[in-house]
């Protein structure tokens, strides 16, 4: 289809990151009468609801598996199994993509619930989905032809950044660095904030240097293209404070702890999708 706005929509699960994906596409100017949500608590489809009143919503997963294009797969990864298992058994669109965004669930799984003939993308998405600052991972089998993947990549580049792998390997970095991301970022803020209490700043205004600190320098990191290191550089000054500070995080390790944090994420990423193929 060329208008990627027409495609008809579904998503098995209203959480927080469906309804990131499906704000998105609602801000881009998707039709919202061709999107629609299962699920089976009415809490979080009155919150789909307020997004946009045209979006179809259901308890049925059948019903909007049955009718969807696209069908994006939004439930947590334990239920996966089960919750696929019960679509496979459904009347459903013969062309239909499916989409999962939940963690740890392997090409190898979704189609041995779906059959080996499925055409399926996986997509490791992040938490800044929801502010549309996203940045997501995707990978897909071969059925997935060059049309469904820009279908797929329009789907997800309305809560950010996408991009593709053709080694499902790297979902598992992707995982890692993007996927957890987030958190390491909020943890440093919050040591920052921790500090400037410490230093005497009442609680909001450590907050604020914080994170308007981090806000900016992220801004300034992706509005370039020169690399970290030069903009790192360019705020040193030779026996400055900041030389100090930095001075003082490479002698405590800081390269090798990251490395080692980021690595374990991987890793276990990686042991979770085996635990999952084994089920």
């Amino acid at each position: 289809m060329s208008n990627h706005r027409q495609i008809h929509i579904g998503f098995i699960g209203g959480g927080n990151m469906a309804q990131a994906i499906i704000r998105g596409l609602v801000a881009v100017g998707h039709d919202a009468s061709r999107i629609a949500v299962a699920d089976p608590a009415e809490e979080q489809r009155q919150l789909v609801a307020a997004i946009d009143s045209d979006i179809e919503l259901t308890a049925d997963n059948t019903s909007i598996a049955a009718t969807s294009e696209l069908l994006v797969l939004a439930v947590k990864p334990q239920i996966m199994p089960a919750v696929c298992q019960s679509l496979a058994k459904t009347p459903r669109n013969p062309q239909q993509i499916l989409i999962s965004v939940a963690a740890g669930i392997t090409l190898h799984s979704l189609a041995g619930w779906f059959g080996a003939g499925a055409a399926i993308v996986r997509v490791m998405p992040n938490q800044p989905a929801l502010l549309a600052e996203g940045m997501s991972g995707l990978c897909a089998t071969p059925e997935v032809s060059a049309a469904s993947r820009k279908q797929a990549g329009y789907v997800m580049q309305a809560t950010g950044k996408a991009i593709w792998f053709e080694d499902e390997a790297l979902i598992d970095a992707v995982t890692a660095v993007s996927g957890s991301g987030p958190a390491y970022f909020y943890l440093v803020m919050e040591i920052m904030q921790e500090v400037a209490e410490e230093f005497g700043f009442d609680t909001a205004t450590a907050r604020l240097l914080s994170t308007q600190t981090a806000l900016g320098a992220s801004r300034v990191a992706t509005s370039c293209n020169e690399d970290l290191a030069t903009l790192r550089e360019r705020v040193t000054s030779p026996g400055g404070t900041t030389a100090t500070a930095l001075a003082t995080l490479e002698a405590e390790g800081i390269r090798a702890m990251f490395r080692k944090a980021l690595k374990a994420a991987r890793d276990r990423s990686v042991e979770l999708g085996r635990l999952t193929d084994s089920t």
